[in-house]
């Protein structure tokens, strides 16, 4: 018995090794067995936890739900506000900023300080927040938090400090920007109205300064109140009442003139020389009807009234168009001169601004562009040309063109597939768009030094596949595929296809990417695998079709000990899917006994095609309806170029389909995979009942993957939501989850992988998991359904009186797994099936006893089983086209906690074994006779790097709940992890980082967790997201390179890193923000201008609101709160003497605060004791000259 020794903690060994039927595997973190090793093995591992640190990147994609929107005309930098709360600020390619309030409130208004590099937003929480922009991370400064009153509007004018803050009751407060502190000076809205009014005028929708006279301020209210205030006599100028809702005010530069908008679709012109009636009424968008009446019009609800030197003015609006048609789009109406140009836009207008020359308001405007802010988009219209047209985006706004259902990411790939993929995707490029350039231009940003190539690929409910360029922080789309081209358009209420998905049949469940040797395989909805080559030449190509039938009979299933005598791979018998298919199908072929059924969900193009270059079409896969059930959900897929074969598994079995040959080698169900291995006692069971669950379940199995609400899933993607929370798994071989949940017990699919602590806590945890995916699910069956990714057999609870499985009391003591009959989900338990969660091809040993490694497919199932099956496949290239490849399950190698969800292999050395590839070739290119066409393949041996270390190499593998490393070919288990008790992990890969390996894992309840391989030791666990919401579980993805990203929003993409190597670089990756620019000089009116039309007015704001002249606000108005992160770095900085000052001067701001209220309370004190003594004083002079008999 050799010894397993540990370099870095000296671990030896204790206890007897064993395989799945011993309990050999101990449940402490990191315990090491005893393994019967050739040779002593040394693993010298370098990370350690130091090496980890987990923060966010950088995000993309479009802000969800936006809010509000600002502009910064010299820097040239733009800012979205969202409803939770979020800034996004954007300038130039590379310059994307996110910022989050701490409050998560909805983002009500943004003001930039123009060229200042700050920005302040108002929150629905009635909080002014001030942002630091001067560094790479913004943070808060300052914020002011209103405590009785509401904000509704905020207007800061250029180069002043002082912010005017109207709010829901009418009134005006005035901000100082620099101290964050409320002036004393107050515009209340009795007085800002007459006397005589006797109704409220309403909130304030609208300040501004007069652009000839700074100290005059024009107040909005919304009931159509429009007063004038002179701020420095503190009265009216004058005061208009309209009968009309009022929406937006908009200045003439002059300032004689301004425009409102008005609720009734009308705009209006007002001339400051009479103010008694408006000098001009218009509707737009009203026709005058035969009785000579207007027609009622929507509101407009934004006007800006822009002056140009070369042209007529620009009055640019939104809405106001008739209630006479329904369901009209949204527009935006640019009248120039006597042109109306009517823009119809995709998706509801949130806000628009229009992007001027001058930051000045006294100055010709001469607009050059408008932002328009969509609920789904953001569009920029050139208003220089004619015909309007718009920029070309430089983000990548459409992640969300169709709800997004997977994602895929790859680090350090090749450094020729960019360039590829761009120059194929740029050929099918939109045109039409502006030639200037995108006026966002702000901001700085530079390649940094630790850059290498990424790709992002997102899955999308319309059955797109779009791949993304990641590298350097950016995000850029390369190459789109449509999946949709391979098929028939599927024609409303035809076949059974139209019961199953009435919308997006063709959603995207997974992908498998292989970029050296560029094959892509697509999972789709409809239980279709498509297999695409990539070609640089356009090619007439009939695509082949293979029809599979995978789905198992329940009366099929029988107890061991009918067949126990069995060797491990009999004759096709009941055991396998329907019908005896241990032999290939030819393309299309259909069973005469099942012909009425065996059909596809979906039709394949059956003639010749022309397919542009880019990814082609070879081969697709589908499985058909059985006996009037249709096909399970597809779970899990694995493709290996080097072998020419794909794999791919579901609730039912397994399937190995040979590509280059066209074949089907294995069809088998996962009982048969175990053969005589099988330790399990199986059970009849009703199988009438069966059937009728099933095809209730399977039913739902495809159409779930939609919500009730599907019809909104193409026009809506707030529908994502409802997609993603209640549709089937769509990411088993991404996401690795079948996401069983271990305190829901019932997600395991088998009594046999009941835990005994999850029983007794399942009171206690059940209810959040059930809570978090409980959306108008009729049964907790249907939401374990969703969750799981593949339909479960159920019977009637109350007619179910059969047991199906018992199993050894030695097999239960080692996984501490237990029955729990007091569960009120037992009955899920009891009637479900084992799926195939994950496979992976790759060189290994197929049995104990080989000597040398070859091709296998490790298989692992719900159930927590490791299953192993060894092929053979021949070498010569002539050979491996015309000569079948052998497969022959070997029986079950290991056994987990929960779901199996991910493999990989090491060497001795402990270095991470690649899978064998074959390199790119182009199939399509034109012939050379002197160079044939054969198939070129890497491989990565297991024993190549074994001369000092032994034979053999490590496996690891990860389930919901458990990690293991064992040895190959022994089996042995060297070392196990118990990674958590309490939740379920949902995303785990092994992954290359600081020129290591280790096991990456998300779990439920929100941990990310590093541990070091071999030993399993924890490096890293931070508490960083709870799981909100299922979108997050099926789309997080760590790759190599200390990487990560999940779908944090329907529309964005947060990526995530979890190297402090990254985290110390993060700083020159992003892009600078503010750059110093000069602001530019306001222009010389000229003498006779200024003597005729009158000099703007400039008075000194600091004279009327400063404390001197207006006091101090009250205290119970509005209280300050000094930032948290001011200064780059504080983080960094947190444990040193710069975090000490930074902790002290908060303690000095809050010992000042409470000084503040002391002095208060001591001169109330002080005024209170002098009343008293005058008091006092005087009832002594009352009373010093009466006599004693006198009182």
């Amino acid at each position: 018995m050799k010894k397993f020794r540990k370099v870095l903690d000296g671990l030896t060994t204790s206890s007897p090794g064993g395989t799945i039927g011993t309990p050999s595997c101990g449940s402490a973190a990191g315990t090491p067995t005893a393994a019967p090793t050739p040779k002593e093995i040394d693993v010298q591992e370098t990370l350690i936890s130091e090496n980890f640190q987990l923060c966010k990147t950088v995000r993309h994609g479009f802000p969800y739900q936006p809010t509000a929107l600002a502009f910064d005309p010299v820097q040239k930098i733009l800012a979205i506000g969202s409803r939770s709360g979020g800034v996004r600020i954007l300038g130039r390619p590379g310059v994307d900023c996110y910022c989050q309030h701490e409050s998560g409130a909805a983002v009500l208004q943004l003001q930039f300080l123009i060229n200042e590099g700050a920005l302040v937003t108002a929150c629905a929480d009635d909080t002014l927040h001030l942002w630091n922009l001067r560094q790479r991370r913004p943070a808060v400064l300052h914020s002011l938090k209103f405590n009785r009153e509401r904000i509704t509007f905020c207007h800061l004018p250029f180069q002043s400090k002082w912010l005017y803050v109207g709010t829901e009751r009418g009134n005006t407060h005035i901000v100082n920007i620099e101290s964050f502190i409320l002036s004393g000076y107050v515009i209340m809205w009795n007085k800002a109205i007459e006397l005589s009014t006797k109704t409220h005028p309403g909130p304030v929708v609208h300040l501004s300064d007069s652009p000839k006279d700074e100290g005059k301020l024009l107040v909005g209210f919304e009931s159509g109140t429009i007063v004038q205030w002179d701020l420095r006599a503190k009265k009216a100028d004058f005061r208009i009442y309209y009968d009309e809702a009022i929406h937006s005010v908009s200045w003439h530069h002059e300032g004689k003139t301004f425009m409102c908008s008005h609720s009734d679709g009308s705009l209006t012109l007002w001339n400051l020389r009479n103010t008694s009636k408006p000098f001009q009424v218009t509707f737009p968008h009203g026709k005058i009807q035969k009785d000579g009446r207007k027609e009622s019009c929507k509101p407009i609800l934004k006007v800006e009234y822009k002056t140009s030197r070369s042209s007529e003015p620009f009055v640019i609006f939104s809405g106001g168009l008739s209630y006479d048609k329904a369901g009209r789009r949204p527009t935006l109406t640019i009248m120039h001169g006597k042109a109306i140009t009517v823009l119809e836009m995709d998706h509801p207008i949130v806000e628009f601004m229009v992007l001027c020359e001058t930051p000045y308001n006294n100055e010709v405007q001469d607009p050059y562009a408008v932002v328009v802010l969509l609920e789904k988009d953001l569009i920029v219209v050139d208003l220089t040309q004619s015909n309007f047209p718009v920029f070309e985006n430089p983000y990548p706004m459409d992640v969300h063109e169709s709800p997004v259902t997977c994602t895929a990411y790859f680090a350090d790939c090749p450094p020729d597939i960019i360039p590829i993929l761009y120059s194929i995707g740029a050929k099918h490029k939109k045109t039409g768009y502006s030639q200037k350039e995108w006026p966002v231009s702000g901001g700085s940003w530079t390649l940094g030094s630790h850059t290498y190539p990424e790709i992002i690929i997102t899955g999308h409910a319309d059955g797109s596949v779009k791949f993304w360029d990641a590298s350097a922080f950016t995000l850029q789309m390369l190459y789109k595929l449509k999946t949709s081209k391979v098929f028939e358009k599927p024609k409303a209420g035809e076949g059974r296809a139209a019961e199953l998905v009435e919308e997006d049949p063709f959603a995207v469940q997974m992908v498998s990417w292989c970029p050296q040797s560029r094959i892509f395989c697509v999972v789709g909805i409809s239980a279709h695998i498509i297999l695409y080559r990539f070609s640089k030449y356009d090619a007439n190509t009939q695509i082949v079709s293979l029809e599979v039938r995978l789905q198992c009979d329940s009366e099929d299933i029988i107890t061991p000990s009918e067949n126990e005598n069995n060797p491990c791979f009999a004759e096709p018998g009941s055991h396998s899917p329907q019908p005896h298919h241990q032999h290939p199908l030819s393309p299309g072929s259909r069973t005469p006994e099942g012909a009425k059924d065996s059909i596809p969900c979906l039709k394949v193009k059956d003639r010749v095609v022309r397919v542009p270059p880019g990814y082609q079409s070879e081969l697709v896969i589908q499985l058909l309806w059985v006996d009037g059930e249709p096909p399970q959900q597809i779970t899990s897929l694995d493709i290996n170029s080097a072998y020419g074969l794909l794999a791919f598994g579901n609730l039912n079995g397994l399937a190995v389909v040979d590509y280059l040959q066209k074949t089907v080698l294995l069809c088998i169900s996962t009982l048969d995979l175990y053969g005589a291995t099988d330790p399990y006692q199986r059970l009849t069971r009703s199988p009438r009942r069966n059937r009728q669950s099933t095809s209730e379940f399977c039913m739902r199995g495809l159409s779930n993957f939609y919500s009730d609400s599907k019809k909104r899933i193409r026009t809506s993607y707030q529908s994502l939501t409802e997609l993603t929370d209640n549709q089937q798994s769509t990411d088993m071989d991404r996401s690795k989850s079948p996401t069983s949940v271990h305190y829901p017990t019932s997600l395991h699919n088998d009594p046999r992988v009941l835990p005994e602590p999850v029983a007794s806590l399942r009171a206690s945890h059940c209810s959040p998991v059930f809570y978090l995916l409980d959306n108008g699910h009729a049964s907790r069956r249907a939401m374990l359904q969703q969750l799981h990714g593949v339909t479960m057999y159920s019977h009637d609870e109350h007619h179910t009186t059969t047991t199906p499985y018992c199993w050894t009391e030695r097999e239960s003591r080692e996984n501490s797994f237990s029955r729990s009959r007091s569960s009120s989900v037992s009955s899920i338990d009891r009637d479900t099936k084992e799926a195939v969660t994950t496979l992976q091809f790759g060189e290994s040993y197929g049995r104990k006893n080989d000597v040398l490694p070859g091709p296998c497919l490790w298989v692992g199932t719900s159930l927590g089983v490791v299953l192993l099956i060894p092929m053979s496949i021949p070498i010569d290239h002539e050979e491996r086209m015309e000569d079948s490849v052998t497969v022959g399950p070997s029986g079950a190698v290991q056994m987990l906690k929960g779901s199996v969800l991910r493999f990989a292999f090491l060497d001795c050395s402990g270095a991470l074994i690649q899978g064998p590839y074959e390199v790119w070739r182009d199939q399509n290119a034109p012939e050379d006779s002197d160079r044939p066409r054969r198939r070129k393949l890497v491989h990565f041996s297991p024993s190549s790097s074994q001369d000092a270390c032994g034979e053999g190499h490590l496996t690891v593998v990860c389930s919901e709940r458990q990690a293991k490393v064992f040895l190959m070919p022994s089996q042995s288990c060297l070392f196990v992890h118990n990674i958590t008790e309490s939740s379920f992990v949902l995303r785990a890969d092994v992954v290359s980082v600081c020129n290591s390996v280790c096991l990456a894992c998300f779990c439920a309840n929100g941990h990310v967790m590093m541990l070091s391989l071999p030993s399993l030791r924890p490096l890293m666990d931070v508490n960083y997201l709870p799981l909100t919401d299922m979108r997050i579980a099926r789309t997080f993805y760590f790759t190599n390179g200390g990487q990560a990203l999940y779908l944090s929003s329907p529309t964005e993409i947060q990526r995530i890193t979890y190297t402090q190597e990254m985290c110390d670089n993060l700083q020159e990756m992003l892009g600078e923000l503010f750059t110093p620019i000069e602001t530019p000089e306001a222009q010389n009116r000229g003498f006779l201008k200024g003597f005729f039309g009158g000099n703007t007015q400039t008075f000194d704001r600091e004279e009327l609101f400063g404390e001197a002249a207006a006091g101090k606000a009250s205290r119970s108005l509005a209280q300050h709160i000094p930032g948290q992160g001011g200064v780059e770095g504080m983080k960094v900085a947190a444990g040193g003497a710069v975090g000490e000052l930074a902790r002290a001067r908060i303690a000095l701001d809050e010992r000042g605060q409470r000084l503040g209220e002391l002095e208060e309370r001591t001169a109330l004190m002080m005024t209170s004791a002098e009343t008293f003594s005058k008091h006092a004083h005087e009832l002594m002079l009352k009373c010093k000259d009466k006599k004693w008999y006198q009182f």
